[in-house]
């Protein structure tokens, strides 16, 4: 590892101007390439306290040995230069983008003397036309099976045409009318190539002066009494217009522009584009890449931007770009795509309307390229395998953690306080392990005891198992098995001894908080107490990803193309959501307990039937005790209960029509009780309600 300080340059040397830089190792490799609009404070930032920099930044830094820098005179040329070198050494720690399929384009060999349209992937290759790229190699030749009826193109490979033409016979194409059969003379090469410029012209767009002279020529053909072609128009047009609907309309006027949405989390990013010509979505295509250098989206758009239209010039560059968020460059990049296009560019954000709503489509296109791609990691065998050696590895751990258990706790502003654990067996979710608990010794907010009690409580279950069956004992725990902080229907599911597993019986080889230190502190402090020494634990702190140990100063910082990072991500992941939702279904209920939820023993049956027999709360209440008996289901004993509950608990306050300020009365003319109401979300407002409602 080297010290940034050994190859600094001196103050001075670097220029106050536009340029790219480049970052050399020991070898004399290039390991990073960056541009900016002045190299003095950009080389400037890295070579500051190295606590300061982003952790991907402070490995660059000092796995380099030397930077050099090369002055332009634009932004726009660094943009340029920039590219060129990315491509040329392919540093280890920049973005690159990788497509998650190689996707396939609909191209038209316009260099050759008979042009073909055919299927082509892969590179872009000179003097073909593109189209696309497409999501599925059939959805082209369904296309172009239908347009070959209007435009009778060439299909065929090089040896088919060299073998036609020798013996004079075209293909079955020729034949049945989809082919002009340029290899045995029937058209001229110009005619041939102009078939092939009005079938691009097709596709780029240009459908509706196309369609509107072909009606022209049927009404014509009819008029003239030519009704066989008439007829052959008539289909044409059909099949044409059945070609155009494989296409949805998204833009009523002839748009032509790419939309670029970005979806990522802390170690990787995926890219969707969409293809819009002439108002239609003409292709789709995607990348994922890892973040291995400290990058924002803004970052990620600019990436993407250079690997798109890098190596394209004309048509092949749209007049306009919509993308999340602008580059930092924003007007230098937009002058670049316009060099490039040969024309005016427009980068830019929507705001609303139509694009809008694509962009949304887009957006959740490239979020789904994300989860596929993570889950496609999750469940490879072999990739799951690699995870657990090397979370064991990274851990010190004396072989693979089989059964990982993850905690978290959730709560809104110390309200409903819960916690999660999950269970990951073999690298998978086992979601019948799944726990869910409640914190019951404080109450407030304390992320710390909050887990200290959580572990305390799995791991004492646990131990009760294995009291159980002999194979441990009170004095070899050094704290006595007590019972009483644990929920009644854990202690109720076990109560019956069927022989079967028990939900606390096995123990995990590795324990996984959600925090830093201070969680994995109490969680260490819980086992001990316990006296359990051969449980690993951990805590993964979202915010940088960092693995903390039990004890240790610093974390532990696995690669950042580490598959056992993934999994612990994924982990913790599962948990934090799994702790989300029982946090918001016991909020929910809260929020609608009424006066009957304290009456013990009473189901919901039996709560619909005493409401529907009276209509109300309110004249439940006022009933007396024989009238409540008079209730299917509800004997004496239950409704002398009723009636103590109801005459304890207090009524309601009024409700009051916020939109008015009058009280809302029920048919008796007394003011209804106001059920209690949750707050709303964050990012949420709260509507005033409709005239007559109640809040």
């Amino acid at each position: 590892m080297a010290d940034p300080s050994s190859y600094r340059p001196k103050p001075g040397q670097i220029p106050d101007s536009p340029g790219v830089y480049k970052f050399r190792d020991e070898h004399r490799r290039v390991i990073y390439v960056g541009k900016a609009k002045s190299l003095r404070p950009r080389l400037s930032s890295y070579f500051q306290d190295l606590a300061n920099l982003h952790p991907r930044t402070r490995t660059m830094v000092t796995t380099a040995a030397s930077v050099e820098w090369t002055v332009v005179s634009t932004e726009v040329e660094a943009l340029q230069l920039e590219y060129s070198w990315i491509k040329e050494y392919d540093p280890r720690f920049n973005v690159k983008y990788r497509d998650d399929k190689s996707y396939p384009s609909l191209a038209v060999t316009l260099g050759e003397e008979f042009p073909r349209v055919q299927v082509m992937r892969g590179p872009k290759k000179k003097g073909v036309r593109y189209f696309g790229p497409y999501g599925h190699a059939w959805a082209i030749r369904e296309t172009v099976d239908l347009m070959l009826r209007v435009f009778p193109v060439r299909t065929c490979s090089a040896g088919v045409f060299k073998n036609a033409a020798r013996t004079g016979r075209p293909c079955l194409l020729g034949y049945i009318g989809k082919c002009s059969a340029p290899c045995v003379g029937r058209v001229t090469p110009e005619e041939h190539r102009e078939l092939a410029d009005e079938f691009c012209d097709f596709m780029a767009g240009r459908t509706g002066a196309y369609l509107r002279r072909l009606e022209q020529q049927m009404h014509e053909a009819a008029e003239a009494m030519e009704y066989e072609k008439a007829g052959r128009l008539r289909d044409d047009i059909e099949a044409l217009r059945r070609a155009l609907e494989k296409n949805a309309v998204v833009f009523n006027d002839a748009t032509d522009a790419d939309l670029i949405a970005v979806a990522e989390d802390e170690l990787e990013a995926a890219v969707q584009i969409f293809h819009v010509r002439g108002g239609r979505v003409r292709g789709q295509r995607g990348w994922v890449t890892d973040k291995v250098e400290a990058v924002d989206t803004a970052g990620l758009v600019e990436h993407a931007l250079q690997q798109l239209y890098g190596e394209e010039k004309g048509d092949a560059v749209p007049k306009e770009v919509l993308v999340p968020a602008l580059p930092e460059d924003a007007p230098a990049v937009s002058q670049w795509l316009a060099e490039r296009r040969g024309s005016n560019v427009s980068l830019r954000i929507p705001q609303r309307g139509d694009k809008k709503d694509l962009m949304a489509t887009v957006q959740r296109n490239a979020q789904q390229t994300l989860v596929l791609h993570k889950t496609k990691r999750a469940s490879d065998l072999t990739t799951r395998s690699r995870a657990l050696e090397e979370i064991a590895e990274a851990l010190g751990l004396d072989s693979a953690p089989l059964r990982i258990e993850c905690f978290d706790i959730s709560h809104l502003q110390g309200d409903d306080v819960v916690a999660s654990m999950v269970v990951f067996e073999d690298g998978l979710p086992r979601k019948s392990e799944y726990r869910r608990f409640q914190i019951k010794t404080f109450e407030g907010q304390d992320d710390v005891r909050s887990m200290h009690e959580v572990l305390t409580r799995r791991f004492r279950r646990y131990l009760q198992e294995k009291e159980k069956t002999g194979e441990w004992t009170e004095a070899e725990t050094g704290a006595p098995l007590d019972t009483a902080a644990e929920t009644s229907h854990e202690v109720a599911a076990d109560a019956e001894d069927d022989g079967r597993p028990k939900r606390f019986a096995y123990p995990p080889q590795l324990v996984v908080v959600d925090g830093g230190q201070p969680q994995v502190a109490a969680a260490r402090r819980a086992l001990d107490e316990l006296g359990i020494d051969d449980v690993a634990i951990c805590g993964l702190a979202k915010r940088l990803e960092e693995v903390w140990l039990p004890g240790e100063d610093d974390p532990v910082v696995l690669p950042r193309s580490s598959e056992g990072l993934y999994l612990l991500q994924r982990v913790r992941d599962t948990a934090h959501d799994f702790a989300i939702r029982y946090q918001r279904t016991k909020r929910a209920k809260r929020f609608k307990a009424g006066p009957l939820d304290a009456v013990p023993g009473l189901g919901d049956t039996r709560k619909q039937a005493l409401i529907k027999h009276f209509g109300s709360v309110k004249k439940l209440r006022s009933a007396t005790i024989e009238q409540i008996c008079e209730v299917p289901g509800i004997g004496r004993k239950t409704a002398e209960t009723v009636a103590v509950v109801l005459a304890q608990a207090a009524p309601a306050a009024p409700a009051v029509n916020m939109a008015t300020g009058e009280i809302i009365e029920d048919d008796e003319g007394t003011a209804a009780a106001a059920p209690a109401v949750s707050p709303p979300e964050r990012g949420q407002q709260e509507r005033p309600p409709e005239r007559g409602q109640q809040e």
